[in-house]
């Protein structure tokens, strides 16, 4: 059973930063695309960014030039890096590839 898990959420002001960490118990990530999705409360889950096997990456509009999503050197890591961070961006972070989804990371964007 492939197990994708996540890390490094947390409280952080307006402005700042935190990188995501999404960690793959095989090598699933070499073989499908991998997205990151949040998920506010009393909202739907929504796709973030998302990169490719070939390393493609695509974001929503409201993150563009502010996240990004990458490879670690390791291959079973994909990591989100998210910068000048809003408070709208406070929700639930998952990451998913094929059909499987990690447990959740929360970060709050707050003063």
């Amino acid at each position: 059973q492939v197990q994708l898990v996540e890390s490094g959420g947390g409280l952080v002001q307006p402005g700042g930063s935190l990188n995501l960490s999404c960690t793959a118990s095989g090598s699933i990530f070499g073989v499908y695309a991998v997205g990151w999705w949040r998920q506010a409360p009393g909202r739907r889950r929504d796709l973030v960014a998302a990169i490719t096997t070939t390393d493609k990456t695509n974001y929503i509009d409201s993150v563009k030039g502010r996240f990004t999503i990458a490879r670690g050197n390791a291959r079973n890591v994909v990591y989100l890096l998210m910068n000048s961070l809003k408070p709208e961006d406070t929700a639930t972070y998952y990451c998913k590839s094929s059909e499987f989804w990690g447990q959740g990371t929360q970060v709050t964007v707050s003063s």
